[in-house]
This record gives C-alpha cells, sequence and structure tokens, in this order.
C-alpha cells in the first residue's frame, strides 16, 4: 500500500480502526458507468472488509471490474479522512461472521430489528475485500480549528 497525503501509516491505520463512518465505494457496471455506494467496512490485516447480500448490484460489478475507489471521511467539520484505490474481490460469508461483526460495530448489537434482518437465515451474504494499492489521508482539524465552534 502507497501511502500519500499529510497523514503516516500509523495514523491512516488508527483512524480506518476506529472510524464508524460508512465507506464510499465507487466501482464500474458493466456497461462502463461509475457506481457509488455506502458500505460498512473493517480495516484488517492491510485490507478493507465490506459485507453485502450476495445478490447485491456491487458484487457483479466488482466482479466484473475489481478496480474501486473507496473513501472514509467525517461529514462534520474539522473534516479528516481516508481515499484511495486498489482491488476489489468477493468471497463467501457462509457464516455471516464479517456481517456479525460489522453490525456490532456499527450498530452496537446483533439484536437490533435491522441486525436480525440483515442476520436472517435466508440471507446469502458475501464479503467484499479491498486491497488499497494507493491510500491519501488527510485532517483538515488545525486549518479549521477558528472555523468550527
Amino acid at each position: 500500500m502507497n501511502i500519500r497525503g499529510a497523514l503516516d501509516r500509523a495514523t491512516i491505520e488508527a483512524f480506518l480502526e476506529e472510524s464508524r463512518i460508512p465507506m464510499r465505494l465507487a466501482c464500474r457496471t458493466p456497461a462502463g458507468n461509475p457506481w457509488m455506494l455506502s458500505l460498512w467496512f473493517r480495516y484488517r490485516d492491510g485490507d478493507l472488509l465490506c459485507a453485502t447480500s450476495a445478490g447485491a448490484d456491487v458484487v457483479r460489478y466488482v466482479e466484473y471490474e475489481p478496480t474501486v475507489a473507496f473513501e472514509i471521511s467525517t461529514n462534520d467539520p474539522p473534516y479528516k479522512g481516508v481515499r484511495g484505490h486498489g482491488t476489489a474481490t468477493v468471497g463467501p460469508d457462509p457464516d455471516k461472521a464479517l456481517l456479525r461483526e460489522l453490525a456490532e460495530r456499527y450498530l452496537g448489537s446483533t439484536d437490533t430489528p435491522l441486525a436480525r434482518r440483515l442476520l436472517a437465515d435466508d440471507r446469502e451474504e458475501v464479503t467484499i475485500r479491498i486491497e488499497p494499492a494507493v491510500v491519501y489521508g488527510w485532517d483538515f482539524t488545525e486549518r479549521m480549528a477558528d472555523s468550527v465552534a
């Protein structure tokens, strides 16, 4: 992973490990059109891991064209985040282990109506693993210090 921007590897990894912000993932459709969506993610061993339904459009798209771009960034000032591009692969998640982990991370529990719906026995889940090639990190905290209450 090639690191660019103002943040070093340790700061980028800490941001990715601690953030509860959905990833914005950009890919291409088989028709060549850009496609963007938000997914829950987990950073592990240098990769970004997402869970989604096996029937989701994004699964077809990244299987067709595995080059993707991503961004994980705050929505409120002071702005900071990580963006980059890499290669996505799709793999099975038959026990929904990653999805359970993500539900805990984003919802605080697997015992919420949304988590129960996502974890239903009749839903087939997959993992999208993104291996970042280039990552760019930024933090505008100092630059925006006089603009944020």
